[in-house]
């Protein structure tokens, strides 16, 4: 309790900052430069996992971004997007928490310029004591509010388990609305908790966010979910996805038929991919 402030409300909460300009496709890639991915693309934002920037097993930013910037790491052209995906498994993230403050975690990763960052994401898991999932809520939005006060763009990570947080998020963002919320649906995987868990919810946020708030999903794939979120936040949608990198390196691409094994270069397949996926989302 002490190390969230002795409070589990929202509040005192502030997350300011304004939302850069980027496309409603976000690939993401592992980390290294991307000029031979973004060769026949120049894709205008490219997104990177906290796992390929901060080290699970030293607890350190990694050498390849260590004193750089993101820029430079990824090897942008002028005018292309960088965005950390805060997102890992827990071990990360309980890490990058539990050292932040020695090692001025927040603030390096802040100096390296990401255009934008997604908050890390504190997890809730059903059969934990309610007390964990309240303090993990509130971890969500404070470490956000740390990315920008150290004066980069960042996003919180929504989570929730019941009705009640919802409102509770609701009522937050009404009272000190954010420059956009994220959600992390990459680990719903079976239906049975997509349609009982993450889709009831998404609906509930698109009709009770204010009507120009933007919404950040990171991990959906399959088409028929793709259609779903786009009905319900059109053109305030930006979705992040691994998909096109992790079938490019087994020269697959991504069709309206699902995966197709094309034994194309990586280079090719990950922009047909790319280039499928975007024609999913309205335009911008």
């Amino acid at each position: 309790m002490a190390d969230v402030g002795g409070t589990l409300a929202f509040d005192d909460i502030t997350i300011d900052g304004a939302l850069p300009e980027l496309p409603a496709f976000i690939p993401m890639t592992d980390g290294s430069a991307v000029t031979h991915l973004d060769a026949s693309l120049r894709w205008p934002a490219y997104g990177v996992g906290l796992r390929r920037v901060f080290s699970p097993d030293t607890h350190t930013i990694y050498p390849r971004f260590a004193g750089k910037s993101a820029r430079e790491a990824l090897a942008l052209q002028d005018g292309q997007k960088a965005v950390l995906v805060g997102y890992g498994e827990d071990p990360l993230v309980e890490a990058l928490w539990t050292y932040r403050k020695r090692d001025g975690l927040v603030e390096e990763i802040a100096s390296q310029g990401w255009d934008l960052v997604l908050s890390p994401n504190y997890s809730i898991y059903g059969n934990w004591p309610r007390t964990e999932h309240l303090l993990n809520m509130r971890r969500c939005l404070l470490i956000a509010e740390e990315f920008a006060d150290a004066g980069v763009a960042a996003i919180p990570n929504v989570y929730w388990f019941r009705l009640e947080d919802l409102r509770r998020y609701t009522a937050w963002i009404e009272d000190a609305p954010p420059p956009a919320i994220a959600v992390n649906v990459q680990t719903v995987r079976e239906n049975s908790n997509w349609d009982t868990w993450a889709l009831p919810g998404l609906y509930w946020l698109a009709e009770n966010l204010p009507a120009d708030m933007p919404i950040f999903l990171t991990g959906l794939s399959r088409i028929d979910r793709i259609a779903q979120v786009v009905a319900l936040f059109g053109d305030r949608l930006t979705l992040i996805s691994q998909n096109a990198h992790q079938y490019a390196i087994h020269g697959a691409i991504m069709t309206a038929a699902g995966r197709e094994d094309v034994h194309a270069r990586p280079a090719d397949a990950f922009a047909s991919t790319v280039q499928f996926m975007a024609s999913l989302l309205p335009r911008r």
